[in-house]
């Protein structure tokens, strides 16, 4: 088979293409593929995920598509937005491609779900809503949950390590005795290769985990034993978490996006329950113990997971992405939306911006006197539909000249929600006055838009 992955070069991604490309045709997705390398791995193709179109030359030809990819870490110079939207828009561009192109099946490596979904913590319930979006255009969707997934590289594991290495004393909130299931990498490569290769897991959703349930408290005193290492840690039961999030980032390095979502989740119980899948393959789960031993077997030489390297997170210098989540009103369409800010806009702003629409969808904002240019946004015809209007920017006093700078209004999740995003936007103002002046002002508007959007009343 021709499988397409996406989040190849990760964490799981690279352990997974040595596994399968010994047996198929693997492609491998990546921002930056002109420089890519790896064991397994036949093509490389320049995909952002963020773009749709982007997203459909990469899943050209694929039977299966795997989908390897979180968006916890920034990509551009400024973010405007929460992971969770960021997240929403790369998987619902992987769905509606995988449809485009008739992907047989699509597989997802997702969080373990506590019992009760209520209250999950952003990070969880962003992975809830990606399994959701991958399913939501039609491609059959197999989805694998997992919680702390135990390799040298890997960063949850890596994060304890250093705690454990670094400090003799640890002070602990409450949450480092809840209950996890943590499974060995290569007993979850061995469960995603089994789904690619057997069809019968389509539509179905599984919980993998290892041998040994226990806390996290456990499983760093797990670790000091191994490294023999003496280390006391005293629970703490009125510990904020914002505490906790600034010193594990400053004990282990690890850059604040990547922990403030994982220590939100930790709260929640990660227990796989009946091991359906791993039983069916006569799969026989690592005990903690044993990844422990596997991962540490050359400790002096750990390398530094990729997710730490703040630096090479830092994808588009100067460029801004923008993402508004906002109710999407009952009966309405993105397209409808889309409509409804470029009347509402100049309302809103009235005395300071004018707008000129042409029937072609080509808007123009005017500062003041219609002399003077803000900024110019088209409609592309070819690439917009009716849950998907997209408008190219195309120049005015506040756009540098990004060919792929773009706005966009989106359906996801069933039509409840609407995002409001812009891409690729490289501003000609120079920075540091963008980020006092236009980049709040566009934030101000955009919640105000929201706060008009849901008191519409609409019946399309």
């Amino acid at each position: 088979m021709r499988i397409v992955i996406a989040g190849a070069s990760g964490f799981v991604g690279q352990k997974l293409c040595e596994s399968l490309g010994a047996k198929h045709e693997l492609v491998g997705l990546s921002r930056r593929a002109s420089s890519r390398h790896q064991a397994g791995v036949k093509e490389w193709r320049q995909c952002d995920l963020n773009s749709l179109k982007e997203a459909e030359d990469g899943l050209i030809g694929a039977d299966i598509a795997i989908y390897l990819v979180h968006s916890m870490l920034p990509r551009a110079e400024l973010v405007q937005g929460n992971f969770e939207d960021l997240d929403l828009i790369a998987a619902d561009n992987f769905a509606r491609a995988a449809k485009y192109h008739g992907v047989k099946r699509i597989i997802y490596l997702s969080g373990l779900m506590p019992d009760s979904e209520d209250n999950l913590s952003p990070h969880l319930r962003s992975r809830r809503e990606v399994e959701e979006t991958l399913g939501s255009h039609g491609v059959p969707v197999t989805i694998l949950r997992a919680g702390i997934i135990v390799g040298t590289e890997g960063s949850s594991f890596q994060i304890m390590y250093r705690l454990v290495k670094r400090l003799p004393l640890m002070i602990c909130p409450e949450w480092t005795m809840t209950q996890c299931q943590p499974i060995w990498v290569g007993d979850v490569v061995e469960c995603l290769q089994y789904c690619a290769e057997h069809d019968e897991t389509a539509a179905q959703t599984f919980n993998v985990g290892g041998h040994d349930v226990l806390s996290y408290q456990e499983m760093m005193l797990r670790i000091a034993y191994r490294i023999n290492r003496p280390v006391r840690i005293l629970s703490f039961r009125f510990m904020q978490a914002r505490l906790s999030r600034f010193w594990i980032t400053v004990v282990t390095g690890a850059p604040r996006d990547l922990v403030s979502p994982l220590i939100d989740s930790l709260r929640h119980p990660m227990i796989a329950g009946e091991l359906k899948l791993q039983n069916k393959m006569g799969q026989r789960p690592l005990s903690y113990s044993e990844m422990i031993n596997r991962a540490l077997l050359n400790r002096d030489t750990l390398p530094t997971p990729q997710a730490f390297k703040r630096h090479s997170h830092r994808w588009d210098a100067k460029k801004v992405q923008s993402v508004q989540r906002m109710h999407l009103p009952r009966g309405a369409t993105a397209s409808w939306v889309s409509a409804s800010y470029i009347l509402w806009l100049p309302r809103f702003l009235k005395h300071i911006l004018h707008v000129d629409v042409s029937p072609e969808g080509k808007c123009v904002f005017y500062l003041f006197s219609r002399s003077w240019v803000l900024l110019i946004l088209e409609l592309s015809h070819d690439r917009s539909h009716e849950d998907r209007p997209i408008f190219y920017i195309r120049g005015g006093f506040l756009d540098k000249g990004s060919a792929k700078a773009r706005f966009e209004f989106r359906e996801v999740m069933g039509g409840e929600w609407v995002l409001a995003a812009i891409h690729d936007f490289e501003p000609k103002l120079p920075w540091f006055i963008y980020l006092m002046t236009q980049a709040k002002v566009h934030l101000y508007v955009m919640d105000q838009f929201a706060q008009f959007l849901a008191k519409s009343k609409v019946r399309v």
